[in-house]
């Protein structure tokens, strides 16, 4: 039927350009050339209008933003601990300032910038954006002020590079979203509509569901090659939301609020499997890919931005609630098990079974069950904080369990080894914040101590296996006592794990 209405669409259209074209060849020299001018002039005026330049963006009221400078915990141990991350934070940044300034990312033994494929081939300080918020909230203000100058003066969206519509948004909207409201400073929310704007022509694809990364110059999109026969990937055009709903009340402009409300409903009108959100959609036909379900990377961030859209709307965004329940339910009933040592775990369900491992990135997810325990159905607060808390241990035991006392990228939970990870390729840290995030919503919704304490063995293990004298690098085995670096300093070490 879809097929069917895509070639009926296809056939209007050549039908209309062909009668425009028999029309064109009725008309006398003279109506053309009248025709030509009017176009002409069109084109002189929206080229003013541009060089006139963007028109002004409405003022908003700026929110008191809670705790941001607040004074100093009473407790001198917890003090001495802050000050410590205050100063891991310090020396990452002051590393990135000496040896990678303007690049995205740092290579801290090289000493020298670093730049992966989801920044194309560009120089967009995606350190510097993503850092900024993490950088106030520590009072590093001198810091901050220099990023702020380095925006002013060189951040440029206007650039020939291919990047990923997903990352850009979280790292680059987000990061100036982020900054504007914690400094005030007008110029981060100009640079975030800017980018916007780039990033709305990787949504004109046949169904609305935007393209995994767009060409800021051209605004030609594409997906990834290695995704399910060219699909798009959930945790990428779910995790849009908050950002581009925002930019509506920022602009007035309603395309972003309707670019991603369209995602939304196209979703709920789709068959899941099980109740499942498979983790590939093709944007030309509008159905799944392979059906692979995970709340670890590829699933993740669509179920956290659903919660997170409903606390942001001050609860008012009731689909976006009920969508959530929905998923998470459906999700504990096929996906998340008991190991036989007593471990609570998120498995991937793909291709018809459930694969009884779990990924590093899947362990943010204790934080979101209790996040989202106040307002779920059915009187069921207890047992999603009691979830989470089950998530969490989980969690830690995996970085337990090695012996530099990090957490692998994946661990499985059969053939009797629980909570570790089995391939060499999956053995890796590289500067992640999930497990923390977690530890951290834990420790806000229970104040167990437990939850700083593992948050402070976690910081103390990175501190001692993955600083080095240019910044923090990624370490290559968590079972390794003499581990080698990857040689990376992630630009979310610090907009995440550190804050």
């Amino acid at each position: 039927e879809e097929e069917e209405s895509l070639r009926d669409k296809i056939r209007a259209d050549h039908e209309r350009a062909l009668q425009e074209a028999k029309e064109k060849l009725r008309k006398s020299r003279e109506e053309l050339q009248a025709e030509i001018q009017t176009e002409k002039n069109k084109v002189m005026e929206d080229l003013k209008k541009k060089d006139a330049g963007p028109k002004p963006l409405p003022p908003v009221p700026m929110p008191k933003v809670v705790g941001v400078s607040d004074g100093e915990p009473p407790e001198p141990d917890v003090k001495e601990k802050r000050d410590k991350i205050r100063e891991m934070t310090k020396h990452a940044w002051d590393s990135y300032r000496q040896y990678g300034w303007g690049h995205n990312e740092l290579k801290p033994l090289a000493k020298k910038g670093h730049s992966t494929n989801i920044f194309g081939n560009s120089q967009l300080g995606a350190t510097i954006v993503d850092a900024l918020d993490t950088l106030y909230i520590m009072g590093l203000h001198d810091e901050f002020k220099d990023g702020q100058e380095w925006i002013e003066q060189n951040l440029d969206f206007g650039v020939n590079a291919e990047v990923s519509v997903f990352e850009v948004n979280i790292r680059f909207i987000g990061g100036l979203l982020a900054a504007y409201y914690l400094s005030g400073q007008e110029v981060f929310k100009l640079k975030a509509v800017q980018l916007a704007e780039k990033l709305l022509p990787a949504f004109n694809t046949p169904t609305g569901i935007p393209w995994a990364m767009v060409n800021l110059k051209s605004g030609v999109g594409r997906n990834w090659g290695w995704a399910s026969a060219g699909s798009s990937i959930l945790a990428e055009f779910g995790t849009l939301h908050m950002e581009f709903v925002h930019l509506t009340y920022l602009t007035g402009n309603p395309a972003y609020y309707q670019k991603v409300m369209h995602i939304r409903k196209l979703l709920a009108k789709m068959d899941r499997p099980n109740g499942l959100y498979p983790n590939y959609l093709n944007p030309r036909t509008g159905r799944w890919g392979q059906h692979h379900t995970s709340v670890g990377g590829l699933g993740d961030s669509f179920y956290e931005y659903l919660l997170k859209a409903w606390l942001m709307s001050d609860k008012t965004d009731t689909e976006a609630r009920k969508t959530y329940d929905d998923a998470i339910e459906a999700i504990e009933r096929h996906l998340i098990r008991k190991s036989n040592g007593g471990l609570t775990f998120i498995g991937e369900w793909k291709n018809g079974h459930l694969e009884r491992k779990m990924g590093h990135l899947a362990c943010f997810a204790g934080g979101m069950f209790a996040l989202g325990a106040d307002g779920s159905p059915d009187d069921k607060a207890g047992h999603y904080l009691q979830l989470g808390a089950e998530i969490a241990y989980t969690c830690h035991e995996s970085y337990d369990r090695t012996v530099l006392k990090l957490g692998p990228e994946a661990f499985k939970f059969d053939s009797g080894l629980e909570a570790v990870a089995v391939r060499q390729n999956e053995k890796y840290y590289i500067l992640r914040p999930e497990v923390i995030e977690t530890y951290w919503y834990m420790w806000r919704f229970t104040h167990d101590p437990k939850y700083r304490q593992w948050g402070w063995e976690a910081a103390q293990a990175i501190d001692k296996y993955c600083r080095v004298s240019g910044g923090f690098s990624g370490v290559k085995d968590v079972y390794s006592s003499n581990p080698t670096y990857d040689d990376v300093q992630q630009s979310f070490f610090l907009a995440e794990t550190l804050k």
